[in-house]
């Protein structure tokens, strides 16, 4: 029998005063035994908690909705970063097959969320897909840290649409003239940037007007930047040179297409990956889609496929314009089209007009993606309810939306990028890998019903073994010991899987769409993502740690005591429906849809 607290008798007794908040402090340990692992059904996430918002979001949103939401999310300016480095220190010229393998990792991760996305098509992504499968305080934990990426990240790429623009228009030094410097800030935090300002609070305007307007803006930013991406592919097949894939500048670097070796391309994967980052902010659209089942798989893993293409091209077109060895790490594809003549200079102009259209999409849909991730969180009174709320007549989440706006382009106005981007990435894939987890999970452990220490123990081992392979891949010295150790990694994460796929059989099938090839998608998906983590560097585990424990005591001071009170009220769940009861609900659900 539960044990209840009679201090509580409304939604808001926890904080009602000085003296009740205490005595609330007094039972946070029952509290956390009764909340944190406290486990949420699908049923719940698409009925009951949606009605907490309000009024329902349109269904507005078809399959090519989603696949330019997909495409403006990912292409942005990632591709121009990162693609100098891989390709002149880690891969060279097989930075195709990187970006392919890259791809792949993105698509696994993909073909997870799909699944999630089409059972539950509501607006909190990777939150309620964790929050139905390990509980609260792993989805707070999660989604907050998601959430402080997103700010983040796209604080970083405001920043930068100032740098491209200028670059568009032919600007040196665009930094200087179009920022403000205040010599009595510290450094790094000393630029004003108004113009990032601008694009935020306008793109934050856009979003709370409406999702519908807000994908047509997107198609027509996304339509835009797709057309620079052709245009420099083109050119560089057509000015390029195909030796370039073999032969290097200097005769004293190695050649071949594999300069540096396989490792070279995994790691070169590694480095990419980040640019496929944006695809998991469709999952959040999927209570606007007018037919999840159909158009969710579609436009999730269409654009993927779509982007990992467009990669793969702009790869082989820098590689054909010049040697890997004389490709500028830091901007790429300007420094490559200049290389060839003096003729040229005018591409560079065409680059920086594209990035800024790639930029305006990316920001565009990873605000539209953290909006909908705080109205989740909202709804399940993990933060206030507030955030939740839909307007009735944009049909938007405008309070997440607004409030998130405001913090994006206070970061923007004054944080210098570099510090920016040190503090993003591990929170997204971090959970990439828990959601892979997720699904596996829910497959094989139906709740109160079947032993979970089965699927447990194999995740664990799984991720173990996965964690032994990035420590071996990174810090052993090359040669036939380390190959060979990478090899009994690899042979010990197939014998666990095929272990567990013979001896524990699968508790439930997927209603509407289920992963393919059970569990060995999202297994694979799991030792790649535990491998990308492997490859961050050091400032990314500190700010991982940093902000963890700020959310840690949140959820204690605040969340825990918040959810309890709702669930007293009787406006979360107390206990987990059964599955009968679940699917009957589904089934209601997607046949009034």
């Amino acid at each position: 029998m539960v044990m209840m607290d009679n201090t509580h008798v409304a939604s808001s007794s926890s904080f009602s005063n000085f003296n009740t908040y205490l005595r609330a402090l007094s039972h946070t340990p029952r509290r956390l035994r009764r909340r944190a692992t406290s486990i949420s059904t699908s049923s719940e996430e698409t009925t009951r908690l949606r009605e907490v918002s309000g009024p329902n979001m349109r269904r507005t949103l078809r399959w090519y909705d989603l696949i330019c939401f997909g495409i403006g999310g990912m292409v942005g300016a990632g591709v121009f970063i990162t693609s100098g480095k891989a390709s002149s220190q880690l891969a060279g010229p097989a930075l195709v097959l990187s970006y392919a393998i890259a791809g792949l990792c993105a698509l696994l991760s993909a073909f997870c969320y799909t699944e999630f996305a089409v059972e539950m098509p509501v607006a909190g992504g990777a939150f309620s897909y964790i929050r139905v499968t390990f509980g609260e305080f792993a989805a707070f934990f999660t989604g907050a840290n998601l959430i402080i990426d997103y700010v983040l990240s796209n604080a970083a790429v405001a920043r930068s649409l100032t740098t491209y623009l200028g670059a568009a228009i032919g600007m040196s030094s665009s930094e200087t003239k179009w920022r403000l410097t205040i010599s009595a800030l510290p450094q790094g935090f000393n630029q004003i940037d108004f113009i990032s300002v601008v694009i935020v609070l306008i793109l934050t305007l856009i979003i709370c007007y409406s999702t519908r307007e807000s994908s047509l803006v997107n198609m027509l930013f996304t339509a835009l930047h797709i057309v620079f991406i052709v245009f420099i592919i083109v050119i560089g097949f057509l000015r390029g040179d195909v030796k370039n894939f073999t032969v290097p500048a200097e005769p004293q670097h190695n050649g071949g297409f594999f300069p540096y070796g396989a490792a070279g391309v995994f790691n070169g994967a590694a480095l990419v990956y980040l640019s496929y980052i944006g695809y998991d902010a469709v999952s959040t659209m999927a209570e606007e889609v007018e037919n999840p089942v159909k158009d969710i798989p579609i436009g999730v893993s269409g654009s993927v496929i779509i982007v990992t293409v467009l990669y793969c091209l702009m790869a082989a077109s820098m590689s054909m314009l010049l040697p890997y060895d004389m490709i500028d790490p830091s901007d790429p594809f300007s420094a490559a089209f200049k290389g060839k003549s003096d003729g040229w200079h005018w591409v560079s102009n065409v680059i920086g007009a594209g990035a800024s259209f790639g930029i305006l999409t990316s920001l565009l849909v990873a605000m539209l993606g953290q909006a909908r991730y705080m109205c989740m969180i909202g709804r399940s009174r993990v933060v206030p309810e507030w955030f939740a709320k839909v307007h009735p007549r944009t049909s938007t989440p405008v309070n997440a939306s607004a409030f998130l706006g405001i913090c994006t382009a206070a970061i923007a106005i004054f944080t210098d990028m570099s510090i920016l981007l040190n503090l993003v990435s591990i929170g997204t894939l971090f959970v990439f890998y828990m959601v892979a987890n997720a699904v596996i999970y829910r497959r094989y452990v139906l709740v109160e019903t079947t032993n979970p220490w089965p699927t447990l123990s194999f995740l664990f081992c799984l991720s173990l073994t996965a964690i032994i392979f990035s420590i071996l891949w990174h810090v052993a010295p090359p040669g036939k010991p380390k190959a060979f150790m990478l090899g009994i990694c690899i042979a010990m994460a197939i014998g666990i899987l095929q272990l567990f796929q013979y001896m524990v059989p699968q508790a439930r099938q997927a209603k509407f769409w289920g992963v393919p090839l059970m569990p060995w998608i999202p297994s694979i998906s799991i030792f790649l993502n535990v491998f990308l983590l492997g490859a961050l560097d050091r400032p990314s585990y500190v700010r991982f740690g940093f902000f963890s424990v700020i959310i840690v005591l949140v959820y204690v001071l605040y969340s825990v005591h918040a959810s309890f009170d709702a669930e007293e009220n009787g406006s979360l769940n107390q206990k987990n429906s059964d599955l009968s009861t679940e699917s009957a609900v589904d089934e209601e659900y997607y046949f009034k849809v």
